[in-house]
């Protein structure tokens, strides 16, 4: 049934002028074409997400990843613009400034203008 289909992600956000500063300033994504009433929709490498205006709370894992080739790069780019990696010490997740390794890869997570979490994924 839905095999095949579109699947993008949406993420909340209390205050859409706020997000879209976050988004667009911070880590230099663009607006797809698209006019959508109560939110704006994002295009990165012809994936598309949703971000919409609501007081729902937020959740307390990864919401979305975005997928790069060197995540030690992409997280100096970031700080330089004023995002704050997540630091965790738990079971099966332990980060080191910010960069967690495992099998196959490594992981970096921060949060946006709204509280929900974002990772950087490096497979």
């Amino acid at each position: 049934m839905l095999d095949g289909k579109t699947f993008f992600a949406t993420l909340p956000a209390y205050d859409l002028d706020r997000a879209s500063h976050f988004y667009e300033d911070k880590l230099g994504l663009h607006r797809a074409d698209l006019e959508v009433p109560g939110g704006i929709i994002y295009q990165t490498n012809g994936n598309q997400f949703f971000v919409y205006t609501t007081d729902a709370p937020r959740g307390g894992a990864t919401a979305a990843s975005f997928l790069v080739d060197d995540i030690e790069a992409e997280m100096r780019e970031l700080r330089d613009k004023g995002v704050e990696f997540e630091e965790y010490d738990q079971p099966g997740l332990k980060t080191d400034h910010g960069v967690a390794e495992f099998e196959g890869g490594k992981g970096a997570w921060f949060k946006d203008s709204e509280g929900n979490i974002l990772a950087l994924t490096q497979m």
